[in-house]
Parts: structure tokens; sequence; C-alpha cells
């Protein structure tokens, strides 16, 4: 039998680099607010740990081919 990963759980504990954050992403939850990225991707609201507070960022997720 196949290990099953949910990609929220692939997310938390990678590291989220951008040009005003860069922490590592400690929660991840799908978000179904209409944004969109592109065919075969997911949004995700993901919370990046930060020096001062946490923040929150959304992200897209390539899903398929």
């Amino acid at each position: 039998m196949a290990n099953l990963y949910k990609i929220e759980d692939l997310l938390i504990g990678k590291t989220y680099n951008s040009k005003t954050l860069t922490g590592e992403i400690v929660s991840a939850e799908k978000d179904n607010r209409a944004v969109w990225y592109g065919d075969n991707t997911e949004s995700y609201l993901v919370e990046v740990n930060s020096i001062y507070r946490n923040k929150w960022r959304t992200v897209a997720v390539k899903v398929g081919e």
C-alpha cells in the first residue's frame, strides 16, 4: 500500500521566500476563494513564521499536468 500525503502536510516545514517575507510555513489550508493561477493549480493559504509575528500568504500549487 502506498503512503498517502495531503498537500497541506507537504507544505508545512517548507521555506517560504518572497520580496517581503522569508520564513517557515507552519500551517496550510486549501483556499476556496476565487484565486486563479492557471490550469491544474490550486491555491493554499499558508501561515509563515516571521521574526515579529506570523503572516499569511496565498501560494499556488500545481496538481496536474
